[in-house]
């Protein structure tokens, strides 16, 4: 993954405003939707690069944190590129890491950590010289999974550690050399990473549309999954490093049939009775939708039959901005147990009415 200058992406300058910010990213993403582009993998990489840079610039502390490492970054790639690559350990003299060390070895007063990396291994590292001068990059790649007040700062090393050491010429962070075994297991760099646990959730329509969570049972471990708005059956959600032993767990969704909405991607369809004095004259007509209820103004004249659309009224999208329509179709309910009275009125309307037949 090479260097991504989100300011360049969305073509604003590092002092744009909130608002400069939103309105480039809607500009962008519209003009590089894959649906305005089927079959096109260059405008669906853009898509990709507008929405990356808009997580991260419209999001103020991810936004400091870029504005503080984002060159930086480069910087630390260059420097473990030229301080030995390949097998060399970057936690060695000379390396990115100089000054670290595993398992407490750290120079007296160093600030500590710890980190689980492939295949479950722990290491622990300490800082000499600024103590500072690492943990925030770090917490910035990888996430700070607790740092309580007067305690070592934990970091779970997931696929970013990797992905970072890789980049400076090292290889995976279980080829770094010099490294210790724990347990007995050696962090050999041909150490695969071990298979993500997947797990099933189900969710009702209005729980796919509003957001919700689940408690999984893995290994007799509980815990509370985020289901966020817009999943749809078969929708994936990686949890990093948050199965046993470090695995990746994967929440697959299912998400139950409804009795009146049917779903086509993020646009709903449902169908409306009319009273056939509404499908003549016209008039209001209210429909419950899954945001609440709104009125369909219907014109007169409406078949049985016809569909008609309320845009912004379907499912929010799982990726990307935005939300579906819902597609109403309307069925015509008659008149049943007319009085002879009605029956006369209904004829002499009839009698009046010039219509062709319908079946020639």
């Amino acid at each position: 993954m090479e260097f991504q200058d989100y300011y360049k992406i969305l073509g604003v300058p590092r002092t744009a405003s909130q608002a400069e910010i939103k309105k480039a990213y809607r500009k962008l993403a519209r003009e590089s939707h894959p649906d305005r582009h089927a079959g096109d993998k260059a405008a669906e990489q853009r898509f990709k690069e507008v929405n990356e840079a808009h997580a991260v610039l419209s999001d103020p502390a991810k936004r400091a944190k870029y504005d503080q490492f984002g060159k930086d970054w480069e910087a630390y790639a260059r420097a473990g590129a030229g301080a030995g690559g390949g097998g060399a350990n970057p936690f060695g003299p000379g390396g990115p890491f100089a000054g670290w060390s595993t398992f407490g070895g750290g120079p007296a007063g160093g600030r500590g950590g710890s980190g689980t990396g492939p295949g479950g291994i722990r290491y622990e590292f300490r800082t000499s010289g600024d103590p500072g001068a690492f943990s925030d990059f770090f917490r910035m790649m990888f996430g700070d999974e607790s740092a309580a007040a007067g305690e070592p700062e934990t970091f779970r090393a997931g696929p970013g550690l990797d992905e970072f050491l890789s980049r400076m010429g090292y290889g995976a962070a279980g080829g770094a050399t010099g490294q210790e075994r724990v347990g007995g297991r050696g962090t050999g760099a041909g150490q695969p990473r071990l298979a993500p646990i997947d797990v099933t959730a189900e969710v009702s329509l209005e729980e796919a549309f509003h957001g919700t969570s689940r408690i999984v049972d893995i290994d007799g471990r509980r815990r509370e999954v985020t289901i966020p708005r817009g999943v749809d059956t078969g929708s994936r959600i990686r949890l990093t490093g948050k199965g046993p032993e470090g695995r990746d767990l994967v929440v697959v969704v299912r998400v139950k049939p409804h009795p009146v909405f049917t779903r086509r991607g993020a646009d709903l369809e449902r169908e409306v009775p009319v009273t056939l004095r509404e499908a003549l004259l016209g008039g209001e007509v209210p429909v419950p939708t899954l945001k609440g209820r709104v009125l369909l103004t219907l014109p007169p004249a409406t078949q049985s039959g016809r569909t008609i659309r309320l845009k912004g009224q379907g499912m929010p999208r799982f990726k990307g901005e935005g939300t579906g329509d819902l597609y109403v179709r309307v069925r015509v309910v008659l008149p049943t147990d007319l009085s002879d009275e009605a029956k006369k009125a209904a004829k002499r309307f009839l009698d009046l009415v010039d219509q062709p037949d319908p079946r020639s």
